[in-house]
């Protein structure tokens, strides 16, 4: 199992955050939409294949596992209740690389059954963003993740800051997923470039 593109792993909610982390080094991100009609989401899902494309970066589409096979995604992200309705088959034979969000045993066991190219386990710290019906998982259930996904990457994501991601990637999480600590920065490209290097050292 290949290891995943980069360390650091933006999750943003438009296009413009592609080509604004990715120009500045970032090669690993979600665009995750909500809330909006489907041409919109079409329009903006292109769009930031358009950037990717531009900063060499690997785009991960959430959700809308039928529009990112039409668009030709190489990645594709979905939680369990997408599960319930997605045809894995179909995105198996795609080739489209699959994420999937787990936050108990019982998810992470049904998430490794679809051979997944990594799972994301969340959330480790509190999160304000969505309304989660779990509690914070803490960086030792990282550990856990890690031992029971055998080969399978890991990715860390909830209430993850600068400051909280070293210890994510010592716990054994392969790359490490953050929304606010990025797009709400006060300047998002810099906080991309300490992210970068935090995972170096």
């Amino acid at each position: 199992m290949s290891r995943l593109p980069s360390k650091i792993y933006p999750v943003v909610d438009h296009p413009r955050w592609v080509e604004r982390l990715g120009g500045a080094g970032a090669r690993f991100i979600q665009l995750r939409l909500k809330d909006m009609p489907s041409e919109e989401i079409r329009a903006q899902a292109e769009t930031a294949q358009e950037l990717a494309a531009r900063h060499n970066v690997a785009l991960v589409l959430n959700d809308y596992w039928e529009l990112a096979i039409e668009l030709g995604y190489e990645w594709l992200h979905l939680g369990q209740e997408d599960l319930e309705t997605a045809d894995l088959e179909t995105i198996r034979q795609t080739g489209i690389r699959l994420g999937i969000s787990t936050h108990s045993h019982e998810e992470l066991q049904r998430a490794l059954a679809c051979k997944p190219d990594y799972v994301a386990l969340g959330p480790i710290w509190e999160t304000k963003l969505k309304k989660m019906a779990f509690g914070p998982q803490g960086v030792e259930r990282l550990t856990e993740w890690r031992e029971l996904s055998g080969d399978v990457p890991l990715v860390a994501i909830g209430g993850i800051t600068l400051d909280r991601f070293p210890s994510c990637l010592k716990a054994g999480a392969d790359s490490v997923a953050a929304v606010s600590d990025f797009i709400r920065a006060e300047d998002p490209e810099s906080q991309v470039r300490q992210w970068l290097a935090a995972a170096d050292t």
